[in-house]
């Protein structure tokens, strides 16, 4: 057998290099690549150190923001803002409620508020809420008066209202104690006045019919000065009215409608135009009859 003989083909006076020697070139030169001098180090370092301090800087803002927005409201005194009231003022409102020493949003009791404002004999209802981060919220509903009586105190005479309720309750400075639609209703068993007082239940019928013709649009108690209640036997009682501008007075029973004021009014000018010196006139018991010189007489 011949020996084969495998030829080089280099070029003559070439020098060979092998593969691993090109290898370790090449790492050589990406890591000569990958190295950074020092002033762009410095710079990298410098840039991170700003990126830190202004994310700082803005937390620290949104901290302040947060601060003035919503810690502080909270440590003042809340906007106290009122709905409802008529014939008190804010002011009046605003001392009840604070009772004579402010307190922060934060701290601030609705319910003792609440409690402090229906404390209130003018007042019927109250709604106390808190609107964050610094407002109160105050809506009042006024005792609307339906009648007007006295009592006497410290030897004076004093006016007090009734509401629809027969709740009794001293007007308000504002209060309007001189219209003309709410009747005076004397000879109720009222001697004091206290808190949510209501006068006795054997007269809440006659509070409710005042009520209803109060309603109507014809204004009928600006013609009547006075209803005058007068105690019967077996806790009954009727009534005595007293039209304005007149001294007249009408006898009349408990039952008191639209109907049977119009008949009144008719009444008092027919016998008034028959005789002008009537002191009295009578319609209980479904008949007519009036009293002048001393004397009933029937028209």
């Amino acid at each position: 057998m011949s020996d084969v003989r495998f030829a080089s083909f280099a070029a003559p006076g070439a020098k060979r290099q092998s593969f691993g020697s090109l290898s370790y070139a090449h790492k050589d030169a990406i890591r000569d690549e990958d190295k950074i001098s020092p002033e762009k180090a410095a710079d990298k370092k410098h840039i991170s150190a700003l990126k830190i301090i202004f994310i700082i800087l803005c937390f620290c803002l949104l901290l302040e923001g947060l601060a003035y927005k919503v810690v502080l409201p909270l440590m003042r005194y809340p906007a106290i803002e009122f709905s409802g009231i008529k014939n008190y003022s804010e002011q009046e409102l605003t001392a009840v409620i604070y009772s004579g020493q402010k307190s922060s949003w934060l701290n601030f009791d609705t319910g003792r508020a609440a409690a402090a404002l229906s404390s209130l004999s003018a007042v019927e209802s109250v709604s106390v809420s808190k609107h964050f981060p610094d407002t109160i919220s105050v809506t009042v509903t006024e005792r609307s008066p339906v009648a007007l009586t006295f009592i006497t105190m410290d030897g004076r005479s004093v006016p007090v209202q009734i509401d629809k309720n027969g709740v009794l309750f001293s007007p308000n400075a504002e209060s309007p104690v001189s219209d003309r639609t709410i009747p005076i209703v004397s000879g109720l068993p009222v001697e004091h006045l206290t808190d949510g007082m209501r006068i006795p239940q054997k007269y809440r019928r006659l509070i409710d019919q005042i009520s209803d013709i109060r309603k109507l649009s014809q204004k009928y108690f600006a013609a009547i000065s006075e209803i005058c209640v007068v105690p019967k036997e077996y806790g009954n009682y009727e009534l005595v009215l007293y039209p304005v501008g007149s001294r007249t007075r009408v006898l009349t029973d408990r039952s008191l409608s639209e109907e049977a004021l119009q008949y009144m009014m008719v009444v008092l000018d027919i016998v008034k135009s028959l005789d002008s010196g009537v002191s009295e006139i009578d319609l209980r018991y479904g008949s007519v009859s009036y009293r002048t010189d001393g004397r009933w007489r029937r028209p």
